[in-house]
C-alpha cells in the first residue's frame, strides 16, 4: 500500500477521534462561512465547496443550525471576521515536507504561529514553494469497506471518471481529480457507498520512510499544527507505519 494510502487513513481516523470530542467544530465552521462566501452562493446545489464541507459537517454530527449560521454568517448576515485561504510549506524530523492550509482572519498572526508550531516540533517553516512541488491537489474518498465490494468501487470509480482505488483496514481509498471529484462522490453513493470522508486534498507524489523518534517527534508536530484554530488540513509525504503509530499515539 502507497504511503500517502497509510497516511490517508491514519489521518481518518484522527479525524473521527477529533470529531468525537467537538475538536472539529470550528474548523468546520470556518470552512462553511469560507466556502459559502467564495462560492457567492449559500446553496449547496450550486457550490461545490460549501457541498463537501456540508457533508464533512454532518459526517462530524454538527447540528442542522450550527451549519446554517455559519452559511448566514457567510453571506454577510451578522458580521464577523473575514477568513482567507492562506497555505504554509515547510520540514518536519526525518525530512518529511509538510504542507498546511489555514483560514486566518490575521496573516501575521497565523504565520508566527505556525513558524512557532515548526520550531517546537523540531521542523521548520520553509518559503513558498519549498515543498509544493510535490503536492498535487487530488480528490480523496475514503469508502467503508462492508458496503461495496473491490470490483464495484472500481467500476463506479472509473465509470465516473476517478483515477484509483486502493484498499486498508477495510476501506477503500479512492482518488480523483479534483474535477471529478463530485462526480465520482455522487456515483458512489448512489451506487450504495458508504462515504466516510470525502475532500479535496493536497497530496504528495513521493513518500519519505519516518519511523523511531522521527516519528514520534512528527506525529507531536501534526498534532500540534492540527490543534492550531486556524489550522484547516496539514498534508504530509511522509510514510507512517500503522501500527507504530497506534503505540505512539497510545
Amino acid at each position: 500500500m502507497s504511503g500517502h494510502s497509510k497516511w490517508s487513513t491514519i489521518k481518518h481516523k484522527k479525524a473521527a477521534k477529533d470529531a468525537k470530542r467537538g475538536k472539529a467544530f470550528t474548523k468546520l465552521i470556518r470552512e462553511i462561512t469560507v466556502a459559502t462566501r467564495m462560492g457567492n452562493s449559500g446553496d449547496p446545489g450550486f457550490n461545490p465547496r460549501l457541498r463537501t464541507a456540508i457533508l464533512a459537517a454532518k459526517a462530524a454530527s454538527m447540528p442542522n443550525d450550527n451549519i446554517e449560521r455559519a452559511i448566514k454568517k457567510g453571506l454577510g448576515e451578522g458580521g464577523g471576521a473575514v477568513y482567507e485561504d492562506v497555505m504554509y510549506e515547510g520540514y518536519g524530523p526525518g525530512g518529511v515536507a509538510i504542507m498546511v492550509r489555514c483560514l486566518t482572519d490575521n496573516r501575521n498572526r497565523t504565520v508566527a504561529d505556525v513558524r512557532g508550531i515548526f520550531t517546537r516540533g523540531g521542523g521548520s517553516l520553509g518559503e513558498a514553494g519549498c515543498v509544493g512541488w510535490m503536492f498535487q491537489r487530488r480528490g480523496v474518498l475514503i469508502v467503508a469497506g462492508d458496503t461495496l465490494d473491490e470490483e464495484r468501487v472500481v467500476e463506479v470509480t472509473l465509470d465516473a471518471g476517478g483515477d484509483d482505488v486502493s484498499g486498508a483496514d477495510g476501506r477503500w481509498e479512492v482518488t480523483t481529480a479534483p474535477e471529478t471529484f463530485e462526480a465520482v462522490r455522487d456515483a458512489l453513493d448512489k451506487a450504495g457507498a458508504t462515504i466516510e470522508s470525502a475532500e479535496v486534498t493536497m497530496v504528495s507524489s513521493n513518500t519519505v520512510a519516518v519511523a523511531g523518534d522521527d516519528a514520534q517527534r512528527l506525529l507531536k508536530l501534526l498534532d500540534m499544527l492540527e490543534d492550531h484554530d486556524d489550522v484547516q488540513a496539514v498534508s504530509v509525504n511522509a510514510d507512517l507505519d500503522e501500527e507504530e503509530v497506534a503505540r505512539l499515539s497510545a
